[in-house]
């Protein structure tokens, strides 16, 4: 085993001990604090260093689930950007040792507020410790640096705990996978959440009566790309396929001169116009079928939905 390798697999085992450990102190006071953000204005979260870039994060992903939050830099607070807070803000604020200079001017400023603090430290008798409401323990025996000083395990744990109180909070607030995809509107998660049957169906124009002759039906599934809907005062009443029609035609020489209503499938599977894209994938998948009728309202039949338009538009 390489040098490189070996160390690797240490910093990896040391911060996933580490977190487990953290893990198993968590305590009312995290409940405490989801309390106090379920009800809060904006969230401000703060560090220096490798702290502030977890913070940064950690105000990334409470926005991102549901909880307005904003990183606020420690030092530009004290030079205007301490118009972020309001009344209704709660200050998430992250040292390791709860007593990083650079913290005390934002930290006294949040006092003077009268600002709720939420502290992720190592430390809890700190100065950031004992001026905060609720204390998340982020203490580490050890760094993962060979030389105990680059944090490593410590920040993994802090942005672990970070994690935990989003987690715990959208919970909290009911946020479900709709309110993701409402905010997440351009990645695939969102498409696949907010994709309708309606956004993906094409027109069933060649939608034949029960007493319509297979010869209208050839016509028809080369305009429907392999189904054809039949339909009674717009209600669907049975389906015919391509498939079907290759049966028809090995066992039917007479084929094009017989009706409709004799040879259709008369319990066709359906998806309606506002069924999630995903949901009429997972459909025709499980039945193995290439295309269904869309019924809208009063389930009159406004379309059919492709399996390979499904695909294409992102809806796996």
């Amino acid at each position: 085993m390489t040098d490189a390798i070996a160390t690797a697999r240490r910093t990896v085992r040391l911060e996933g001990e580490a977190i487990l450990a953290a893990g198993e102190r968590i305590d009312d006071a995290m409940t405490g604090a989801v309390d106090l953000l379920a009800v809060s204005g904006r969230v401000i979260v703060s560090g220096i260093g490798k702290s502030g870039v977890i913070a940064q994060k950690i105000a990334a992903t409470l926005t991102s689930t549901g909880t307005a939050a904003s990183y606020l830099h420690p030092v530009e607070s004290l030079h205007g950007d301490l118009g972020l807070v309001d009344a209704k803000s709660v200050a998430i604020l992250l040292s390791k040792s709860g007593e990083t200079e650079e913290m005390f001017g934002l930290l006294g400023a949040l006092v003077r507020l009268d600002v709720p603090i939420i502290a992720i430290t190592g430390t809890r008798d700190s100065t950031l410790g004992r001026a905060a409401r609720y204390v998340l323990d982020a203490s580490v025996q050890e760094e993962a640096c060979p030389h105990d000083l680059a944090p490593t395990t410590s920040t993994a744990v802090a942005l672990a705990l970070g994690d935990g109180v989003a987690m715990a909070l959208l919970e909290r607030k009911g946020f479900d996978r709709a309110g993701f995809a409402a905010l997440h509107p351009g990645g695939r998660l969102g498409r696949k959440l907010l994709l309708r049957v309606r956004d993906v169906m094409v027109g069933a124009e060649h939608a034949l009566a029960p007493d319509a002759l297979m010869q209208q039906v050839v016509v028809g599934l080369a305009h429907g790309r392999g189904i054809v809907p039949i339909t009674k005062d717009r209600r669907l009443v049975g389906v015919i396929t391509a498939g079907d029609l290759t049966r028809i035609v090995e066992r039917t020489p007479d084929y094009l001169a017989l009706r409709v209503d004799s040879v259709m499938s008369r319990t066709p599977r359906s998806v309606h116009r506002d069924d999630l894209a995903a949901a009429a994938l997972g459909m025709l998948e499980r039945h193995n079928i290439m295309a269904a009728p869309v019924l809208g309202e009063a389930d009159q039949v406004e379309g059919i939905v492709h399996l390979h338009d499904l695909l294409r538009s992102g809806a796996a």
